[in-house]
């Protein structure tokens, strides 16, 4: 018998593609030969990140396929690129499963697909191959998406997604709260690229369904209730590079590793970390004043900018705004996260709230200003805010803009509420329990590698 070969497909996000590399890397450590597909386009951002280091190890090979647009189609376009995906990819990896299972004697023995990308699991059943589900985020949001029929029965949502009205639910009593106008489908200004999303959602969790193991990048101590709701959901998180002493890999743009010697020149625990993910887009009045409010807090800041983070290309930071906080900001176009909020001199993490972000900031004890943008991240605040009160999110004024002044208030609020960090540095040490050797979460994932070599 030869070496089992496990493939794994991720959505063609950052936020997805991170955490199940980390994941296939695991794998790999247990003697697995694991192919990693990403779509063509991201395959070329990844591998131009790399930057020729061998951060994936000899037993990943990372391969890809054509999602079907052209290289210059715009992939945030969700509803467009839902639409190819479905279109091109299904048959895409079944020709390479069987490229691969007609040239090498280790054939593919299990599929691992993102819990977004149910079609790939379709691929798996279609040729008897061995399935499991993972699912990259909290287990409320996959909750969330399993809950749908009971939502529709409950009268709380219509049978297209729609809110029946505007109201806040709990899936379970000690659930984080959401907002029924936040569900994570409901998240594009466009009404046919909700009414896309939502079909998605729904077609996965059929598909889900075909898996013989969900897995979920949690724990039980951070979602217990979660846990409690749908117990065949096993959480083998959080899937951190740093708790097997790796470097995290799979980002779609350098690292740059700098600021992490700017960071050794800062004081302990003074530096505020902003980082909105790879997703979050400002209109430049809300750029502006998030620029602002930084320079009036009047402390040292690491920001990371991605090139694409404004609607406007050419520079929209405020006039003169980069001259004024030269000694004591640095901008950065991404950065090494895991590195950076494991820094002894970061005293704050300012968020889009992601859950690979949120899990980093948890694992690192460090205390969250909540700034939401769109689909899971409602949820994670509530988490972060309500339910583990680690961190404060931000009021917005009557146009919608967080403005400078809230921003340096709740900065101040949150850098002197003592109660928090403690509940924070808490936090952390109840989680590094569940990745630790008979942790829950360590106790899942061996109990998924003896399953994944039966």
């Amino acid at each position: 018998m030869g070496t089992p070969h496990v493939l794994a497909i991720p959505y063609p996000a950052q936020g997805h593609v991170i955490p199940l590399l980390e994941l296939a890397q695991r794998v790999a450590q247990h003697g697995f030969k694991v192919t990693f597909v990403n779509s063509e386009f991201n395959h070329r951002r990844v591998m131009n990140a790399l930057l020729d280091e061998d951060n994936v190890g000899n037993h990943v090979n990372l391969v890809s396929i054509p999602d079907g647009l052209e290289p210059w189609e715009d992939r945030n376009d969700l509803r467009k690129l839902t639409e190819s995906t479905l279109k091109i990819m299904p048959g895409k990896l079944e020709e390479l499963i069987e490229k691969i299972n007609g040239s090498d004697n280790n054939k593919i023995t299990c599929v691992i697909a993102d819990g977004c990308q149910g079609w790939a699991l379709e691929v798996a059943e279609k040729m008897r191959i061995r399935r499991a589900a993972f699912w990259p985020a909290a287990a409320a949001s996959w909750a969330l998406g399993f809950s749908i029929p009971e939502l529709i029965a409950d009268g709380i949502i219509d049978s297209y997604g729609t809110p029946v009205k505007s109201q806040m639910i709990q899936l379970s009593p000690a659930m984080p709260s959401m907002n029924t106008e936040t569900f994570w489908w409901l998240c594009f200004l466009d009404k046919n690229t909700n009414k896309t999303m939502f079909d998605l959602n729904t077609r996965n969790m059929k598909a889900v369904k075909v898996a013989q193991r969900l897995v979920c990048n949690s724990s039980y101590e951070l979602e217990p209730a979660a846990f409690a709701l749908f117990p065949n959901f096993l959480p083998i998180g959080p899937l951190l590079a740093s708790n097997r002493l790796g470097k995290s890999t799979g980002h779609f743009w350098p690292e740059d590793s700098t600021c992490l010697e700017w960071l050794d020149q800062q004081p302990a625990q003074s530096v505020i970390y902003v980082a909105f993910g790879s997703f979050t887009v400002f209109d430049p009045i809300q750029f502006q004043e998030l620029a602002m409010g930084l320079e009036l807090t009047n402390r040292p800041f690491l920001w990371v900018v991605r090139p694409d983070i404004t609607e406007e290309a050419n520079d929209a930071y405020p006039r003169g705004f980069k001259e004024r906080v030269a000694t004591r900001g640095r901008m950065v176009g991404w950065a090494p996260q895991d590195k950076v909020l494991g820094h002894p001199s970061v005293a704050c993490f300012l968020s889009h709230c992601g859950w690979n972000s949120t899990i980093e900031g948890v694992t690192n004890g460090i205390p969250f200003l909540c700034w939401p943008y769109f689909a899971d991240q409602f949820i994670n605040q509530s988490y972060i805010c309500d339910v583990w009160k680690i961190g404060l999110g931000f009021n917005r004024d009557e146009s919608g803009i967080i403005r400078q002044d809230e921003i340096k208030g709740k900065v101040e609020q949150l850098l002197a509420n003592e109660a928090l960090k403690a509940r924070a540095l808490h936090l952390k040490e109840v989680t590094a329990e569940a990745v630790k050797e008979s942790g829950c979460s360590s106790n899942n994932f061996n109990n998924f590698i003896k399953w994944l070599k039966e």
